[in-house]
């Protein structure tokens, strides 16, 4: 029999550990003293405690070392049990390579203050095309689609100033936030991407997907607090669902209204409520403080810009925008109004 501090001599475990292991009924000494607690060990635990020491040397958890130490008699389990502990550090050890590099990579994005956007092309393409219509022509004031990044997310905004709408859409986002707007001719190359986009967004914009590579300038504007002119800073007092191709028939079917701005003739429609609370489109005669007018093309462009099915549509009165919701999702557009 061998004393504790022998036994830590010959395996290399401290004689701490053996009594943790003693406490922990992985390697209880074969005799304890009653007098002394003095512990002593066999030879066949000399062998267990070496066993101990290079398995807790690898990582191996208290529980499957107790385990290792049982099966020690058939050595072939054991030998499978290091194999199975082997594969997970391989895999541990994988998994942190690629931590590694996205930990560069991002440190790569801070230091050249660039932001990197991944996201499928598809769900690109869906936000573009719910908001594209409200941007500017190339003559314009804002020409373009502002790309505001968050936290996992990506908001799209045009505006001409007589229309908005906004479109968020998930994304992997690294980097520093960025606030950028991009022109309409780059939106139209973002559009017949495919598969996954990754797009950097900096003095220098670049997109790639699939082997294609496209890039631009940002527009040097600034753009304006969307927020502010989203959110109204009240909340609306009328709301109406709508089934969204039923108004688009209802709006292109029935005459406008003349109308002229800054000697350019377009026409507007006026909406209003029914009894039973759904949107109608009324009369010029019969437009009231209960109505709302706007621009027929630009809601016709909105209505197509929607998602099929329904719209939530906030209607206050003849001097308040009229907006438009997309109900569970965050699209949203507003027109402005047509003074009587």
């Amino acid at each position: 029999m061998r004393g504790i501090g022998e036994v830590a001599r010959a395996s290399g475990l401290a004689v701490s550990a053996l009594r943790f292991y003693d406490n922990q009924g992985v390697l209880v000494p074969a005799e304890v003293d009653p007098a002394n607690g003095y512990r002593r060990y066999s030879d066949e635990q000399v062998r267990a405690a070496r066993l101990i020491a290079g398995l807790r040397r690898v990582g191996l958890p208290v529980a499957e070392i107790a385990a290792a130490v049982r099966e020690l008699g058939d050595p072939g389990l054991v030998r499978d049990r290091l194999d199975r502990h082997r594969r997970r550090l391989e895999d541990g050890l994988a998994d942190a390579k690629r931590e590694l590099l996205r930990i560069h990579a991002l440190l790569d994005l801070e230091e050249s203050l660039m932001t990197r956007i991944t996201l499928p092309a598809a769900a690109l393409a869906a936000s573009l095309d719910a908001v594209r219509f409200a941007a500017a022509d190339p003559a314009g004031l804002l020409p373009g689609v502002l790309f505001e990044t968050g936290d996992g997310l990506l908001t799209l905004v045009a505006t001409d100033r007589y229309r908005m709408a906004l479109a968020d859409v998930a994304a992997v986002v690294e980097g520093p936030p960025a606030r950028l707007s991009l022109p309409l001719e780059f939106v139209e190359e973002l559009l017949a991407l495919d598969g996954v986009v990754t797009l950097d967004l900096a003095q220098d914009v670049r997109a790639e997907a699939g082997g294609t590579v496209i890039g631009c300038k940002p527009l040097p504007v600034d753009f304006p607090d969307y927020r502010r002119l989203m959110d109204h800073g009240r909340e609306p007092t009328v709301r109406a669902t709508v089934d969204t191709a039923a108004l688009r028939e209802l709006v292109a079917a029935a005459p406008g209204t003349p109308r002229e701005h800054d000697g350019t003739p377009y026409e507007i429609v006026i909406l209003g409520l029914d009894l039973d609370g759904s949107v109608r489109l009324a009369t010029e005669s019969e437009w009231s403080e209960e109505h709302v007018a706007v621009n027929r093309e630009f809601l016709l462009e909105a209505l197509d810009a929607g998602a099929a099915g329904q719209l939530v549509l906030e209607l206050d009165g003849p001097i308040h925008p009229l907006a438009m919701r997309v109900p569970g999702e965050s699209r949203f557009s507003i027109l402005m109004p047509v003074r009587p």
